[in-house]
């Protein structure tokens, strides 16, 4: 296990960590209004149009014309809805969204007006389930938002919401088990130290972005990546606002300053998943190969450059998904929670746990597990390919048994389906009576029949 050496921080002088706090919160503000035009602008590409253009050089001023346009906005408030927890909620959510931050390291140990630091506010042996922690505290301004507004798309948001974030949350914890087990540490700054020392395999050294967790921990890293989608509310995995169905959700009630809240907490956390993978398993502010061979890219002032360009690899995901993949229905999120991704995390954890005993006590050059590892991975890989829920085949409709007025409105034939001669006319909505009595009609004739 890698020692924990976390005292350089609480020890830093008030004004320096003040100092620290307004660099880390300007970051952050100026951070989402970049990556607000960089999503819009990249989307305007990949659908063959423009983007923001006008307001300001290639329209980066445009973010920031839609914050002050809504922090004038009129702030309207349901007739019936809870007052207090109605504007709680998205304070709940920007607090997490700004304190989670503060775990992550965008740097080494640098010089800062005479005193040594970290380019870190906080850490701390559980800093990554501290993270975890508040991520689950994010989610009741989603829940008391939707209760709140008093409305039933609001509240169908935050249930929604609540649903996805209990499946995919468990998945994520799963995932970044296996890296406490390779990194012996549950330390964000540690984590990035253990994977700068070379990966050993057998007789054989790798230096560099070949010990990164990513490569190591393929399974792991690709459950994370999927629950970042589910975890930030981001399509395919955007149920909690579907717009088409739910009119944005948990947010439908919401406007002018309240309103931006949502919108700057979701664009905060969509970057702070995206920091946590690159500490986790990008090697965070570590040079990428092959320039970890040049001594001078080493810098500690460097490491900020180094983990922005991995965090933007993330963020352009986020974008090119959103441009790429439609929304999947809310049976199928749930399923590939719970059936799919819970199962895979807790059976490669095992494994990893496994592998990590057998190589500290010396199993891995024994022939009789090496044979019992290749045994039970045929069997796994056997199971996940050849067993699965069965899915029935769809059965044809009948064409004689469609009613078009069965549900009390007039729908249209799909397939081969032929609307009988009877009421082959179109009811206009406003012929009530003639409605009626063809209702009546089709319910006599679908009791004859039956």
């Amino acid at each position: 296990m890698i020692p924990l050496d976390l005292s350089l921080f609480g020890h830093d002088p008030v004004w320096l960590v003040i100092i620290k706090v307004i660099i880390w919160f300007v970051f952050i503000l100026l951070a989402t209004i970049f990556n607000v035009w960089l999503e819009r602008r990249t989307l305007g590409r990949m659908q063959q149009r423009i983007g923001p253009n006008f307001a300001g050089p290639f329209g980066l001023v445009q973010a920031l014309g839609d914050g002050l346009k809504l922090l004038f906005k009129e702030d309207l408030i349901p007739a019936k809805a809870d007052r207090f927890i109605f504007k709680l909620a998205p304070v709940i959510m920007t607090i997490v969204a700004f304190g989670t931050f503060s775990l992550v390291p965008f740097g080494g140990t640098v010089t800062m007006f005479g005193h040594q630091t970290q380019l870190q506010l906080v850490d701390s042996p559980v800093a990554v389930l501290l993270y975890l922690a508040l991520t689950a505290v994010g989610v009741y301004g989603v829940v008391l938002a939707g209760w709140a507004s008093s409305s039933p798309y609001s509240l169908l948001g935050g249930i929604r919401s609540t649903a996805s974030m209990i499946s995919y949350e468990i998945a994520m914890g799963l995932s970044l088990v296996t890296v406490f087990l390779y990194a012996g540490t549950m330390s964000t700054s540690e984590i990035v130290q253990a994977q700068a020392a070379p990966l050993q395999f057998g007789a054989s050294q790798w230096q560099g972005s070949m010990g990164w967790y990513f490569l190591l921990l393929i399974p792991s890293f690709l459950i994370y990546v999927i629950s970042m989608f589910a975890e930030t509310n981001r399509q395919p995995f955007d149920l909690p606002e579907a717009e088409g169905e739910l009119g944005s959700g948990y947010m439908t009630e919401y406007s002018g300053m309240t309103y931006a809240l949502f919108f700057l907490s979701e664009y905060i956390n969509m970057f702070m998943v995206s920091c946590v993978a690159t500490t986790l398993f990008m090697g965070g502010y570590l040079p990428i190969w092959p320039f970890n061979n040049i001594q001078a890219l080493h810098n500690p002032w460097l490491g900020p450059v180094w983990f922005l360009l991995k965090a933007y690899l993330f963020m352009f995901l986020f974008i090119w998904v959103r441009a790429t993949v439609p929304r999947i229905r809310y049976d199928q999120l749930m399923r590939l929670g719970w059936k799919w991704l819970i199962p895979i995390a807790l059976v490669w954890t095992m494994l990893v746990a496994v592998f990590r005993v057998g190589a500290a006590e010396g199993w891995i050059g024994n022939r009789s597990f090496l044979i019992g590892a290749v045994v039970v991975a045929a069997v796994l890989i056997a199971l996940l390919l050849f067993t699965g829920p069965k899915v029935e085949p769809e059965q044809e409709p009948d064409p004689a048994a469609f009613d078009p007025f069965a549900g009390g409105y007039p729908v249209p034939p799909i397939g081969d389906q032929q609307v009988p001669g009877l009421i082959d006319v179109v009811v206009s909505a406003a012929d009530e009576p003639q409605r009626s009595a063809l209702t009546e009609t089709s319910d006599t004739d679908r009791r004859a029949d039956s």
